[in-house]
């Protein structure tokens, strides 16, 4: 949606709930319209309010206006989560996160009724607004080649949802645009390139500075290229050089 009708709604919510006492929710909403938001605060009247997308680790989430508090009962999230699966391990592709989203979105469906798809080795896990799940179960049966079976989880899958790899980089500064150059193996001036073009996000904020210094946890997005958990600083190197850890989403 336009940026102006995104800002009309997410008000007209925030209004909403705070003037009724009623909870109010959002469609999943993608890092530029998490941003959005996170820009509108101090504008908005002061209703609570809370992001999740189904799982901790998940980018793209669902804003909830309202609280027990304001409305005097709780309510939780309208999410499910289904695990999708071959319906036969033996004939089964190897499918990306593509081949998923390309599929489903050939069914109709908006983007904005799903939130993030988790590609593991034997399944899949797709965040999707409740209503919608049982649509996705009766017809996503088929991506690429591979007939697919799905059914809704109460429970996510031992170990963690989101894996990550840790990788120290040697930087001169913490700047941030040093710090994606180095990870992803770009010339300085391929990251810079960047923040002007509105692809890097830093914990859910549209970042615009190639010059700004990330804090340890800051989870930074960058599109096209991937998602990474600024740690800090580990240690100097002999040569003076930092010593930086990150947390790559893999």
């Amino acid at each position: 949606m336009p940026e102006d009708l995104d800002k009309k709604r997410l008000i007209e919510l925030a209004n909403r709930s705070w003037g009724q006492g009623v909870y109010c929710f959002t469609h999943f909403l993608g890092l530029a319209e998490l941003s959005l938001f996170q820009a509108l605060i101090p504008s908005l009247p002061p209703v609570p309010h809370a992001l999740f997308g189904g799982a901790e680790g998940c980018e793209r989430q669902m804003l909830r206006f309202g609280s027990e508090d304001l409305c005097g009962y709780d309510a939780p999230f309208p999410i499910v989560c289904l695990k999708i699966a071959p319906a036969s391990a033996k004939f089964a592709e190897a499918l990306t996160h593509r081949d998923y989203l390309g599929a489903l979105m050939a069914l109709g469906i908006e983007r904005e009724t799903l939130g993030d798809i988790v590609v593991k080795k034997d399944a899949a896990y797709l965040f999707c607004e409740e209503r919608i799940a049982p649509y996705i179960m009766d017809h996503f049966v088929q991506a690429r080649r591979t007939s697919l079976s799905c059914e809704i989880i109460g429970a996510l899958p031992e170990g963690a949802l989101f894996e990550t790899e840790k990788r120290v980089v040697q930087l001169s500064s913490q700047r941030l645009d040093a710090l994606i150059a180095h990870v992803y193996k770009l010339s300085r001036g391929d990251a810079q390139s960047l923040f002007p073009a509105g692809k890097v996000y830093v914990s859910g904020r549209l970042c615009e500075s190639p010059g700004h210094t990330p804090k340890p946890g800051d989870v930074i997005s960058t599109r096209g290229f991937g998602r990474m958990r600024y740690m800090g600083i580990e240690s100097l190197s002999k040569k003076g050089k930092e010593n930086t850890a990150v947390e790559i989403y893999i």
